[in-house]
């Protein structure tokens, strides 16, 4: 109620996790379709208007299998149809982990794959595409890549992935941040946005780790951080807003906490 007095609009993660895919090497698929559409309508009642349900691939030598690509894409299509059915926007999560130590073009071109999917999956299940965000990875080298790919070149490899495969129709793309440390994501999210190729939708943040983890290490839990752990919060939401304007210029005065990767391999939640 707070939230939505303020003029901000409420959402809720629906999904139950991920389970593994049997026959496969180590990939998963994500349950929680069970009762969905009785959950929906439940959440609907109590305010609110957005949902999100999280898919998780890994690139490794023989994966993305086409089996976890098509089991995730076909998941994240149902969920979206029902999420519809009841009146709720569906952010649309396939998230490429960034595990492992494959290279940009790599990533790029699963990316692509995986996209394609999900679009195909969309279309088939007859998802009102207006009414649904993208939740993507942005294109970037693993992990445990020894190259070093500059800001502008994982922008251009993802806004090419992204102009490959998803619709104009699509409203927005609400980037994860994936394990990038806070002024990362924005350098990244502000290269995106100046990248020079058309770009039909809006692209914007839905961060967890690199929206809160500096305004989680001001606050350790303390009542007299309070304020302090609220400015650190309102610093990156404002870098992030530049950054989707294309206008953040890192100061190179971020503190420690921003700069931090925040890496979690396998990451679940």
């Amino acid at each position: 109620q707070v939230i939505k007095s303020k003029g901000g609009v409420v959402g809720i993660k629906v999904d139950k996790g991920v389970v593994p895919l049997a026959g496969t090497n180590g990939e998963t698929t994500t349950q929680g379709l069970d009762g969905l559409s009785e959950r929906c309508a439940q959440y609907k009642k109590d305010g609110a208007d957005f949902a999100k349900w999280r898919c998780v691939l890994k690139i490794g030598e023989h994966t993305p299998s086409a089996l976890a690509i098509m089991e995730n894409a076909n998941v994240l299509a149902r969920y979206a149809s029902i999420c519809q059915q009841n009146g709720i926007v569906p952010i649309v999560e396939p998230e490429i982990l960034p595990d492992g130590d494959h290279d940009l073009k790599r990533c790029q071109y699963v990316t692509e794959k995986v996209l394609a999917a999900v679009y195909k999956a969309l279309s088939d299940h007859h998802i009102y595409l207006e009414g649904t965000l993208l939740k993507p990875n942005m294109v970037t080298p693993g992990h445990a890549c020894t190259q070093k790919f500059s800001h502008e070149e994982i922008a251009m490899a993802t806004v090419t992935a992204l102009r490959r495969t998803v619709p104009p129709a699509v409203t927005g793309i609400t980037f994860l941040s994936g394990g990038q440390s806070e002024e990362e994501a924005s350098i990244n999210l502000n290269a995106i946005n100046k990248c020079p190729l058309l770009k039909p939708w809006a692209l914007t943040f839905s961060y967890g780790r690199a929206l809160q983890a500096s305004a989680l290490k001001a606050w350790g839990g303390k009542k007299e951080n309070l304020k302090a752990a609220q400015e650190e919060y309102v610093k990156r939401a404002l870098a992030n807003s530049l950054a989707c304007q294309g206008k953040y210029t890192p100061s190179g005065q971020a503190g420690a906490a921003a700069s931090e990767s925040l890496f979690v391999s396998n990451h679940a939640y």
